[in-house]
């Protein structure tokens, strides 16, 4: 290797390092990606929220899931006829982005609120099954200004309006039942609409929210906005709180129906003897079988038979003299070769 080319590498090695520590040093965009998740510490993460939350529901037992709403409550309920009942009581806890629950799990709360509990779910999107159930609807104006202003209707909470700029929507509540819904707090961007609101259901109430922007890092942190996040949580009763975080803790769940029957004790331990089954039938049954080897008669000795048959063709013929010329002619043959 010459000097030249020598001087060319480390050049190149040089410029590859000082790439990398520019590259290191140099600051990270922020991720404003709205992930809900209690993991991040991005502005649209709820870290900050999931390590408060016992401060902003002082005096409440929270306790978290990752199943479905489905799986979580009929898992709970007591299906005895004297009895049909859940077997916990308190209040059902959502706040994500968009609310894609199932039309089982939709089923499910409605039921876990029909008996006597109650629900608050904060999303920009609420599922079209609930909003019907409850007679309610919702619509999503074009707004003009860049910011939204929050407040509670309650003036006993406050007449503090929260200006919103980041990651806020337009989404509102455009019908709702009157002779079951209180309205609990509006926006203003363009016109006033309103965007939390209690709902009777049966012997249960929902509490439904428009913006969970309002829960995430950014807004906990940014002035006084977290003052509107403890003022739209103190409407939740002072009973447990099951809160729902499927989808929201980093960790992936999978859809397969593998994952219920692993949920179920009797279908797990089902699952479970009929793989031990099954290996046990391969390792007895399964096993190489091998044909059986045929047994292969060595090939017999002909010569004597050969010589028998040859001579017996010159005894049929009966030239003698000729077998003794070539006798003799084989016999000086050898001793030719040989001495």
């Amino acid at each position: 290797m010459d000097k030249t080319l020598k001087i060319y590498i480390a050049l190149l090695v040089l410029l590859i390092a000082a790439i990398v520590v520019i590259d290191s040093n140099r600051p990270k965009p922020i991720d404003w990606t709205p992930t809900f998740s209690l993991k991040d510490k991005i502005p649209y993460g709820m870290y900050v929220f999931d390590q408060e939350i016992n401060s902003l529901l002082k005096g409440q037992k929270i306790r978290k899931f990752k199943t479905t709403p489905y799986e979580y409550f009929d898992s709970k309920y007591d299906y005895d006829s004297l009895v049909n009942d859940y077997r916990i009581k308190g209040t059902f806890l959502s706040i994500s982005k968009i609310s894609n629950f199932d039309d089982q799990s939709i089923t499910e709360i409605c039921s876990f609120v029909d008996h006597g509990n109650n629900a608050f779910i904060s999303s920009e999107m609420i599922p079209n099954a609930l909003l019907d159930s409850l007679n309610l609807k919702m619509d999503s104006e074009y707004k003009y200004s860049d910011s939204i202003y929050n407040w509670v209707a309650n003036k006993k909470l406050g007449n503090q309006k929260y200006k919103i700029i980041e990651g806020v929507n337009n989404n509102y509540f455009s019908k709702i039942d009157t002779l079951n819904t209180t309205v609990l707090g509006y926006q203003n961007g363009d016109s006033t609409r309103i965007n939390f609101i209690k709902v009777n259901y049966k012997t249960g109430v929902f509490y439904l929210h428009t913006q969970p922007v309002a829960f995430t890092n950014f807004h906990l942190l940014k002035g006084n906005h977290h003052e509107y996040a403890e003022k739209v949580l103190s409407y939740i009763p002072k009973r447990k709180v099951f809160w729902c975080v499927k989808d929201q803790t980093g960790e992936v769940i999978s859809d397969s129906p593998m994952r219920y029957i692993l949920s179920q004790p009797s279908l797990k331990w089902a699952w479970y003897i009929f793989l031990i089954g099954m290996l046990v039938f391969i390792f007895f049954n399964a096993k190489r079988k091998q044909r059986v080897v045929p047994i292969i008669k060595p090939l017999a000795n002909t010569t004597v038979d050969f010589t028998k048959t040859i001579g017996n063709l010159y005894y049929q013929e009966g030239d003698h003299n000729n077998i003794i010329d070539k006798k003799i002619i084989y016999f000086l043959e050898k001793i030719r070769n040989e001495y």
